[in-house]
C-alpha cells in the first residue's frame, strides 16, 4: 500500500524543539516534491514547507527561521526540524506533495499526522 506515516510529534514547552518525520513505502519518493503542512484545533489546514526532489526548499512566513525541511530519499524520509517553538505552532502535522501538485495522486489523501503540542 502506498501511503505516508507521520511521527515525532509530542508535548513540548515554547522555545523548544522537535523534529518530525515523514516515512513513506511509495518506491517513487525521490522524484516527488513535498511538503508539511498542519492545521491547529478549529482552524483550516496550512501549508508550512515545501521542498522538491532536488531539495529546493519553501517555508511559510511564519515559520521561516525557526523551521528546516528536509529529505534523505535513500530512506524514503522527509523531516522537519522545528526550533523556537511557539504556542500557535500546536497543531496536527500531515505530510503530503505541495498544493495543487499533479503528484497528489501518489497518495490522494491524508495520514493520521502527528500531534505537536506547545505550550508550558
Amino acid at each position: 500500500q502506498v501511503h505516508l506515516v507521520e511521527s515525532g510529534g509530542g508535548l513540548v514547552q515554547p522555545g523548544g524543539s522537535l523534529r518530525l518525520s515523514c516515512v513513506t513505502s511509495a518506491s517513487i519518493f525521490s522524484i516527488l516534491a513535498m511538503a508539511w503542512y498542519r492545521q491547529a484545533p478549529g482552524k483550516q489546514r496550512e501549508l508550512v514547507a515545501t521542498i522538491s526532489s532536488g531539495g529546493t526548499t519553501n517555508y511559510a512566513d511564519f515559520v521561516k527561521g525557526r523551521f528546516t525541511i528536509s529529505r534523505d530519499n535513500a530512506k524514503n524520509t522527509m523531516y522537519l526540524q522545528m526550533n523556537s517553538l511557539k504556542p500557535e505552532d500546536t497543531a496536527v502535522y500531515y505530510c503530503n506533495p505541495p498544493p495543487g501538485d499533479p503528484t497528489w495522486a501518489v497518495f490522494g489523501s491524508w495520514g493520521q499526522g502527528t500531534q505537536v503540542t506547545v505550550s508550558s
